[in-house]
């Protein structure tokens, strides 16, 4: 008698989807039957699944975790990792395996964020229909399933980051502080703006204020600060006649050759080569 019932779909992608797209090479459902323990490692494959029903146990990263309906795992299936239904309360999965040019750097940038790997989403059912999407268009092989398949994994990816960074803003004291500091900038960057000068103004240790500002918000503050001057320079440059030393001092920068220089490499061009393209 078979442990589970399962029905999957394996997949075999394009060279074109392999180079370009997020890809699917498995994805289904299961239900399992009785104990069942599924074993892998050193496998080239990032999975995301989640539990519709019952109960199991996840061993993943040295560590055992309970699973319940309603839980959702995502891992880099580089490392060793396993999973087991109950006994007493048999668990239903669904899930898909995928890879991608940027699924490494999508998953290390998801994980350096400190986001868990476990978590329990306040609604399921964006995460189930976007499986079940993803499940369809391999069943029925429409035209432009690999497309397809590239944008429904992006949505699960993109909804493990919103789910957990909302979560985590709701925990963090300090980021209501560090939101008026985002605020500050976004307000005053065309003026001389320091760490320093926020610390003082904001009453935070600047260590602590540039650790907790790119935990928040993904970048550096520094990095924030000229993304904010290239872009209003950007702006400058389009639709003003301003020379390059006024446009540098509208946006905050020292000197003309510094904002060259940092808008060259932003945008891979100078200032004047970008007001001509554009």
């Amino acid at each position: 008698m078979p442990k589970t019932s399962s029905s999957r779909i394996l997949s075999t992608p394009s060279a074109y989807a392999k180079s370009h797209y997020f890809y699917v090479q498995e994805v289904g459902t299961l239900q399992s039957l009785e104990p069942h323990i599924s074993k892998r490692q050193n496998l080239n494959s990032f999975l995301f699944l989640t539990v519709l029903d019952g109960e199991g146990v996840l061993s993943y990263n040295g560590e055992k975790h309970r699973l319940s309906a309603g839980d959702c795992v995502f891992i880099n299936c580089a490392q060793s990792y396993s999973h087991e239904s109950s006994a007493s309360h048999p668990w239903s999965l669904k899930w898909v395996h995928f890879n991608g040019p940027e699924a490494r750097s999508y998953y290390d940038y998801y994980i350096s964020r400190e986001n868990p790997y476990l978590f329990h989403p306040r609604n399921i059912l964006l995460f189930t229909d976007a499986l079940d999407q993803l499940y369809l268009c391999h069943q029925t092989k429409s035209p432009l399933m690999e497309l397809t398949s590239n944008k429904y994994i992006t949505d699960i990816i993109t909804l493990c980051f919103t789910e957990n960074e909302s979560l985590k803003m709701g925990e963090y004291t300090i980021s209501a502080k560090i939101r008026q500091v985002h605020e500050y900038i976004s307000e005053n960057y065309r003026q001389k703006i320091s760490l320093e000068d926020l610390s003082s103004r904001f009453f935070i240790s600047k260590y602590h204020l540039s650790r907790e500002y790119k935990k928040v918000y993904g970048v550096t503050l520094g990095n924030a600060l000229a993304s904010l001057r290239i872009s209003h320079a950007k702006s400058m440059l389009r639709f003003s006649d301003e020379s390059i030393d006024a446009i540098a001092q509208n946006c905050g920068f020292q000197d003309s050759a510094y904002f060259i220089k940092v808008f060259k490499r932003t945008e891979n061009m100078t200032p004047l080569q970008y007001r001509k393209k554009w």
